[in-house]
């Protein structure tokens, strides 16, 4: 059913690219003006008493365990126990907005909302599948792809889950995915997924492949199409080759067209080394929207994330505010992105200089990860084999494509990792 509270959203929003693209639920989500707005009012107002918010509050402040406390001496209670807002603090989102424009200085001039704190990126993907997919709207993914993606669009949200293969001889595949979302974009609308830099591949566009992607987007959008392209930028600026876009797609695609809406969902989590904060953002873009409609939007959002968390948690979001307002921050950021470079390059260094009729890595040049077409080796065979005989851990992603985290391994045992999984996968193809 949908509510008085969901229409007037949906008004707002009706005759846009998001309007169009909503979901069934997505239609019926909204903020209530329930306790979390009326106690917003009631600290803006309140200056007898406030009894509206489920907190124990002494002596004007939340109570918090001396236990608690002690442990991080320099945070406040407010800081440590209080109820964040939904949408998060409103300091670190701002601050955030204002670091998106800094790595991507294409957003100077567009049109894009506030990033919305959701708690950690696979529950922004989530959140984006409650409001955008259900099983009459498609996700368009690449082939090999995070497992995550499918478990939530298919699982979850009963959608479609379109997968084009993501190489194709040796190079990221351009004409496969414009093939697949031509073929998509007859159903009315399209629904696309791109992380870069890429789980499992590692991979991230050229310059030119990326306006590439842009340009078939703008293609599609202009015969009337409403296209949504999620930007999973998880392990964004982690670039190794000179030859990388160094921007977010969203960028270019936030003031693309009107038939356009982007979604950057992005965060600390791996960018700023803070993998179990689980904070993460949302920000949406699209070319001609107003206020009135990114707020209802956000809106929408903020429904998904109160009827399921409530809020995210507070320490994490105080914890990052107060890293990033710390100068030396960006050069402590510098320096493990050195090691994560170094490895990215020793592991370089390895597989182009070993050939083998059983495995080939597919294209790898950025993030935390590189994969191997396992060709006619069954690649849970390969991972187990590696295991249980040789101590080392690794992922099979599918029958055919094996993961490694080049991030997790310290420099000495990179050598050993890859001749293990060469000599294994040999044996094996025997």
């Amino acid at each position: 059913m949908i509510t008085p509270l969901a229409q007037e959203l949906n008004d707002v929003l009706k005759g846009t690219s998001a309007g169009d693209l909503l979901s069934d639920l997505g239609q019926r989500l909204y903020f209530p003006k329930g306790i979390i707005a009326q106690s917003g009012e009631a600290r803006k107002l309140g200056h007898t008493a406030n009894g509206t918010i489920g907190m124990t509050v002494i002596n004007g402040t939340p109570a918090v365990l001396p236990s608690v406390q002690e442990l991080v001496p320099g945070l406040t209670a407010k800081d440590l126990v209080a109820y964040a807002p939904t949408a998060g603090n409103i300091d670190l989102r701002m601050l955030w907005k204002e670091s998106m424009i800094a790595k991507n200085p294409s957003l100077k001039n567009a049109s894009f909302s506030l990033p919305t704190l959701v708690p950690g990126l696979t529950a922004g993907i989530s959140y984006l599948a409650d409001l955008f997919l259900d099983e009459t709207k498609a996700l368009v993914a690449g082939n090999p792809s995070w497992d995550n993606y499918v478990l939530i669009a298919n699982a979850r949200r009963n959608a479609p889950f379109i997968q084009f293969p993501m190489f194709k001889d040796g190079a990221f595949n351009i004409k496969g995915l414009q093939e697949t979302l031509e073929e998509q974009a007859k159903t009315g609308s399209v629904r696309v997924l791109l992380n870069f830099p890429q789980n499992p591949s590692g991979y991230s566009p050229t310059a030119q492949e990326a306006q590439q992607i842009v340009s078939m987007v703008k293609k599609i959008a202009d015969t009337g199409t409403r296209v949504m392209v999620w930007c999973d930028d998880a392990y964004f600026g982690l670039d190794y080759e000179d030859n990388i876009e160094k921007q977010s797609l969203f960028a270019y695609l936030a003031n693309l067209s009107e038939n356009v809406l982007a979604a950057k969902i992005d965060g600390p989590t791996k960018e700023d080394f803070a993998w179990g904060f689980r904070c993460g953002f949302i920000t949406f873009g699209c070319k001609g929207f107003t206020e009135a409609q990114y707020d209802a939007l956000v809106k929408k959002l903020m429904g998904a994330i109160r009827s399921s968390v409530s809020c995210s948690s507070t320490p994490p979001q105080t914890l990052l505010l107060k890293a990033f307002q710390n100068p030396n921050t960006e050069a402590q950021k510098a320096a493990f992105r050195k090691v994560l470079e170094k490895r990215y390059k020793l592991v370089k260094d390895f597989v182009n200089s070993h050939k083998s009729n059983a495995v080939e890595p597919l294209p790898f040049n950025s993030g935390y990860f590189m994969s191997f077409d396992t060709k006619n080796v069954n690649a849970e065979e390969l991972r187990q084999k590696l295991l249980k005989e040789q101590g080392i851990g690794t992922i099979s992603i599918d029958s055919h494509t094996l993961r490694v985290a080049f991030s997790s391994l310290e420099e000495e045992k990179i050598n050993i990792v890859y001749k293990a999984i060469y000599d294994t996968a040999e044996a094996l193809s025997k």
